[in-house]
């Protein structure tokens, strides 16, 4: 049993059941035992790989992406540069390479990080030292300025509450303690408001997931956006509305209970496309796209083609073997959606707005 299983059960038998919007964030930021603040997650020797983590490809495509969105709005400067939840930095690394050759792309930048980890903010001022990067608890300390900011796999981190749907009524799904373990259990239902307008496209039993934190980060985002410029880029697995239970833990590279190992397993669950889209009005939302269909019409064919022109052997199927995992359906290509939001008179957007 884990020490912080040991701490949750002794709080839940004395105080009762806890949302799992409060297990998620115990579980990931608990200041000694929690999984974010404690480790580097990424890579083999982590839980899981990123798509930066996959592939250079990612980050330079993007990279351009930024660099293009950048000088089609008139190349404001100075501009904010910014990714939330930049793990090891290897994506904004990636990034800031592809543009170097960009005319005044790179003068005009500051580098601002969003990132809780302290293990995490160390390995990317160390990547990044180059480029002075500033970092922030949140995205409410992002300069008022042109904001071009990227959340590869952010928002699916945060915590969420769930509910059932049980006749005109929503139960909330909680962590309960039974037995000396923990489970899951339901409160009594209730009418919510927040929910109202998922009652023609639900029925009874069907389970809604509603991710708060994600809404003061949106605001934050639109706020600059809206009134300074710029582009935000959201990559991450999800569809464009809630449906079902999508809570889900990563230890070792395998799926595990969400129970099993708190503090010692990632967790996560699917992003909802169109709340975040809602939160971010008056932005002009791009229409939701595959990742795959968005980096094939970024050019990921022929920047793969080159690379490949100097492997042979191992090194040729693992490049391989990474387009793969980034375009396939079966992989990153269909369950992870990408979506821009720009000022609604902003200039289109490559490889999402047709």
């Amino acid at each position: 049993m884990t020490a912080l299983k040991s701490i949750l059960l002794r709080q839940i038998t004395a105080q009762g059941p806890i949302s799992v919007a409060e297990y998620m964030t115990l579980c990931l930021l608990h200041p000694k035992y929690g999984y974010y603040p404690s480790r580097d997650p990424f890579g083999t020797g982590g839980d899981f790989i990123t798509a930066p983590e996959v592939s250079q490809m990612f980050g330079e495509l993007l990279g351009l992406f930024m660099a293009q969105v950048w000088l089609e709005q008139g190349s404001p400067a100075p501009f904010t540069l910014a990714e939330l939840g930049p793990g090891r930095g290897t994506l904004m690394a990636d990034m800031l390479r592809a543009t170097q050759k960009i005319p005044g792309f790179h003068a005009s930048l500051q580098l601002h990080l969003v990132e809780a980890s302290p293990v995490l903010q160390q390995i990317q001022a160390d990547r990044l030292a180059a480029y002075a990067p500033m970092f922030h608890q949140s995205a409410d300390a992002l300069p008022d300025q042109p904001l071009y900011l990227i959340a590869n796999e952010f928002f699916d981190a945060l915590p969420i509450r769930q509910f059932m749907r049980i006749g005109d009524g929503w139960a909330e799904r909680v962590v309960a303690a039974k037995d000396g373990d923990l489970c899951f259990g339901l409160t009594p239902p209730a009418h919510l408001a927040a929910l109202s307008h998922r009652l023609p496209d639900t029925s009874d039993g069907m389970m809604v997931e509603l991710c708060a934190p994600a809404l003061p980060v949106m605001e934050a985002l639109q706020t600059r956006i809206k009134t300074f410029g710029g582009v935000a880029l959201i990559i991450d697995y999800g569809d464009w509305r809630s449906r079902g239970d999508t809570l889900q833990a990563m230890r070792q590279h395998a799926y595990d209970d969400p129970l099993a190992h708190p503090g010692e397993a990632d967790l996560t669950a699917h992003v909802d496309f169109e709340a975040l889209a809602r939160a971010s009005a008056p932005l002009r939302a791009s229409p939701l796209t595959p990742q795959g269909a968005f980096l094939r019409r970024l050019g990921l064919e022929m920047r793969a083609a080159q690379l490949a022109q100097n492997l042979s052997g191992p090194a040729l199927q693992l490049h391989q073997n990474a387009y793969r995992r980034l375009t396939h359906a079966e992989e990153m290509g269909h369950l992870f959606k990408v979506m821009g939001l720009v000022q609604p008179t902003a200039p289109t957007l490559p490889g999402l707005d047709g």
